[in-house]
């Protein structure tokens, strides 16, 4: 086993927020080039959920009712910003039509339509596994 493979992953939890035309929002942090899913680390004793809305009120100032957002499943890829990690993600859908105000380490928040992604780049997280599954839903 290399020193790689004895990494442990980082688990996140995370959000497809989709408005009602369809279009869902994307974040991108300060200093990485590719957007992603909103959420973050799970931090010790917190579950999925309580994570999930713990990142949202701080990442982009908003407040979300812990019944509104509904558990779509588990996925890993590679982090896109800390390279030879694995991230694993509990991700969540979440109707929202709210405005959200980017902050903490979030750069942009971008509201896009997920059939035209190909004009930004993309974690692998979100470009091979999240909203390619979420479309199937959709």
């Amino acid at each position: 086993m290399s020193a790689l493979d004895a990494r442990p992953p980082i688990c996140i939890a995370a959000a497809v927020l989709s408005r009602h035309d369809g279009h869902v929002l994307l974040v991108r942090k300060r200093g990485s080039h590719a957007f992603m899913q909103p959420g973050g680390k799970i931090d010790a004793g917190e579950t999925p959920l309580q994570a999930l809305c713990r990142e949202l009120a701080e990442e982009l100032q908003i407040t979300v009712p812990p019944t509104l957002p509904v558990y779509m499943g588990r996925f890993a890829a590679p982090a896109v910003n800390e390279p030879g990690f694995t991230v694993i993600a509990e991700v969540f859908t979440l109707p929202w039509n709210a405005a959200v105000t980017p902050s903490a380490e979030i750069e942009e928040a971008r509201w896009v339509d997920p059939d035209q992604l190909d004009a930004i780049t993309l974690a692998p997280l979100s470009r091979d596994q999240i909203l390619r599954h979420w479309k199937t839903l959709a």
